[in-house]
């Protein structure tokens, strides 16, 4: 089992080391390109004519090597958790979903705290060196004068989230099509040429397919997911930042942030409800149900910090926020979130009734599952469409793109907890492969292959938080983008 684990070991580093090789030049090429385009340190700046340091460049390179580290640590992670699992389960299934949510929670706490301390470390970092004036100044002209220097803060700290996204596109597209092909390759190579079974140790190509999972899944996943939440911040605070009554209230401008980190507290909290002994794919979804509940309730004492009373402008109309409405974009982003994780359950899951349609398709031949398969897939999309154009119409009503930020920080609000569940599907798929290898005893392989099967459900639902998220997330950039442009 150790020696099959290593072999998975050695080629998912070699795969990050070479794919990170490639990103730093390429990071490095785009920092330059920000010097010259963004940051321009040789021409003075409005905010303050003494900054000459590339402040947007810097942030792009902290948000790259956060996001690849976060990779890294979660993909050694998984790699150390998996033969973990292989040996629990040869005790009980229990014991190896225990080790396995473990994996996963190492995942999404990692992550999610790294981002935020790395984010809040930049802006206390920036704001001696950007925000000159005091709020003290209660004249229009002092007011705007602040209004103004932490609008640039801001946009110096949005470099954060490029980083983020720069690595994401690499890390998610890299791995993904890495870990295809390799399943693909292994199935072709022993199923299908030489009759072997899933995983079989006499097939090479399942070393590779088991790399895939975590380089994919794991470093791919994380560093998506890393890019949603970091650009969802940013675009928050550099909208809040054109609304003086945000800018004048103490703390309010950092709202997104204190919504996050309560998210962190509500997955706290929700990870011991795992406790309970229950199906393991039923376990997982209420995970998500639990942490959802639990986080409707913990904002609310956050939204005290938010003044009364909010004018958001967009497009030449005011939209008239309040401190309510802004917690009911958050609850829309939130709840949509779980009912798109709901609606990816019933359409993967091999407990309902679609999936056992398509297996039962099979018996007629490869086409009508492949037939059957696409109508699924289509139909699967109905639900997170309705629920992204009803999150999008609401937010945007309360708040206008402030509202839309904000709803896609409420959806990656229990994010430790979607990454948690996301992260304990190639763990056990991990696990199964080992116990095939090392050709244990076929209990083993059994228990493991439960666990899997809920994990191949769970990676969907984490697939259908990191695409709903980045509808939200693209939109608020946009208008973060349109609602900067107009006003210079």
């Amino acid at each position: 089992m150790m020696k099959t684990n290593e072999h998975i070991k050695e080629g998912a580093i070699t795969f990050l080391r070479k794919e990170y090789t490639y990103l730093a030049i390429f990071c490095a090429i785009f920092a330059v390109i920000l010097v010259c385009a963004v940051d321009m340190p040789w021409m003075p700046n409005q905010a303050k004519d003494q900054i000459s340091f590339p402040l947007t460049t810097f942030a792009f390179i902290v948000g790259a090597v956060t996001s690849m580290l976060c990779g890294f640590i979660g993909m050694k992670v998984a790699t150390d958790a998996n033969v973990k699992v292989t040996l629990k389960c040869g005790v009980n299934i229990h014991e190896g979903f225990d080790v396995a949510f473990r994996g996963g929670q190492v995942l999404g706490f990692m992550l999610v705290g790294l981002a935020l301390v790395v984010l809040e470390i930049l802006i206390l970092v920036y704001k001696p060196i950007v925000v000159t004036e005091s709020n003290a100044d209660q004249t229009e002209e002092g007011g705007k004068q602040v209004q103004m220097q932490v609008r640039m803060l801001f946009e110096y700290i949005s470099g954060y989230g490029l980083g983020g996204s720069t690595v994401a596109l690499f890390g998610r597209v890299g791995g993904g099509i890495y870990t295809k092909a390799a399943d693909v390759g292994a199935d072709l190579a022993g199923k299908v040429t030489h009759g072997l079974e899933e995983d079989s140790p006499r097939n090479p190509g399942t070393i590779a397919d088991n790399v895939g999972d975590n380089v994919g899944d794991i470093a791919g996943m994380g560093a998506d997911l890393f890019g949603s939440l970091a650009e969802s911040t940013c675009a928050a605070l550099v909208v809040s930042s054109t609304c003086l009554p945000m800018v004048n209230t103490p703390d309010a401008i950092y709202f997104p942030l204190i919504v996050t980190s309560s998210g962190i507290i509500t997955s706290f909290i929700t990870i011991w409800f795992a406790k309970i002994k229950m199906d393991v794919d039923k376990m997982l979804f209420y995970q998500l149900v639990i942490s959802t509940i639990i986080m409707t309730a913990m904002v609310v004492p956050c939204v005290y910090i938010l003044p009364e009373a909010m004018d958001m402008e967009f497009g030449g109309k005011i939209y008239k926020a309040t401190n309510w409405r802004l917690y009911g974009c958050i609850m829309m982003g939130l709840w949509s979130g779980m009912i798109i994780g709901g609606a990816t359950e019933y359409y993967t899951s091999n407990k309902y009734g679609p999936v056992q349609a398509l297996a039962k398709s099979c018996e007629f031949g490869p086409a009508p599952n492949i037939i059957q398969g696409l109508a699924l897939g289509y139909m699967s999309n109905i639900i997170p469409i309705i629920c992204l154009c009803a999150t999008v119409l609401v937010a945007f009503e309360f708040a206008a793109m402030y509202g839309v930020a904000l709803a896609a920080i409420g959806m990656l609000g229990c994010l430790p907890i979607a990454l948690t569940i996301d992260g304990y599907g190639p763990i056990s798929d991990n696990a199964g492969g080992i116990a095939e290898m090392s050709n244990l005893h076929e209990d083993v392989r059994k228990n493991t292959d439960e666990l899997d099967a809920a994990g191949n459900t769970t990676a969907a639902i984490g697939k259908g938080f990191a695409i709903g998220s980045a509808a939200l997330v693209g939109l608020a950039l946009f208008g973060a983008f349109i609602t900067r442009a107009a006003e210079t």
